[in-house]
């Protein structure tokens, strides 16, 4: 065996369609191997704050890492998982911001990325803890839906969908500040590329996002267009989910 495959680089994963039809987003570097972060914030017209960044963090060469599903009976006591920490789907998991005393939780977790939601400058330490542990910050920075104004931007959850649909990006973390809204936003939506009823996906929501749910979360879930990230999806690497197969089978016939 010659370990885990190799993750993409961020220009093969994001694809030529994004990168010229959403140069606004995000601007890759000339060479991947020496991928630094890069952010292109966009405002709204009528406010001083950024609506939407995307940045991908490349970390030095990695070494061969685990690939299998965390079992919670191998974690000492000391260990703490980040807030409101769950398994989305083999291999996917999702919490709030992770703290200095969740990372030897994570580093347990073998994880190969990290996709955060978070607009604000990724802090420091957690860099530096991501460059020693090989894994690849993937930054889709939104504002989150809030009325009257700011929502999210369809397109940036489609691209984080494509990292979560490449099974060379996994084991993976999903995260926003708390993990209750974004974080379910971009789930919810995965839910869909899984063919959930949409009941199943709002008890979802609502589980994680409670007491401070919002019907405008789960309006975009709801309208949601799975079809533009079917289209772009790898099947050579396409995580082992059955219904994800069913759904690229009913795509490309």
């Amino acid at each position: 065996m010659d370990g885990d495959p190799t993750p993409p680089s961020h220009s093969q994963l994001l694809g030529d369609k994004f990168t010229e039809s959403k140069r606004q987003y995000f601007t890759p570097t000339a060479s991947d191997s020496d991928a630094q972060p890069t952010e292109r914030p966009t405002t709204d017209g009528n406010s001083q704050s950024p609506q939407v960044s995307i940045s991908v963090m490349t970390p030095p060469p990695p070494v061969t890492l685990s690939s299998k599903p965390y079992d919670s009976s191998e974690f000492p006591e000391d260990m703490y998982p980040p807030e409101n920490f769950a398994l989305v789907s083999p291999l996917i998991y999702r919490s709030g911001m992770p703290k200095k005393r969740n990372f030897p939780f994570l580093k347990r977790l073998g994880l190969k990325s990290i996709v955060t939601l978070v607009l604000e400058e990724y802090p420091e330490q957690s860099r530096r803890f991501l460059e020693q542990n090989h894994i690849t910050l993937y930054q889709f920075g939104v504002a989150g839906n809030k009325e009257p104004f700011a929502d999210i931007p369809e397109p940036v959850i489609c691209q984080a969908l494509l990292v979560l649909m490449d099974k060379r990006c996994l084991p993976a973390l999903i995260h926003c500040n708390r993990g209750r809204h974004r974080t379910g936003c971009l789930v919810g939506c995965l839910r869909k590329l899984q063919e959930w009823t949409n009941t199943s996906i709002f008890d979802e929501y609502r589980r994680f996002s409670a007491p401070k749910s919002r019907s405008m979360d789960q309006q975009f879930i709801e309208l949601f267009d799975v079809r533009p990230v079917l289209e772009q999806i790898d099947p050579e690497n396409v995580p082992d989910w059955p219904t994800i197969s069913y759904s690229l089978q009913g795509q490309h016939h």
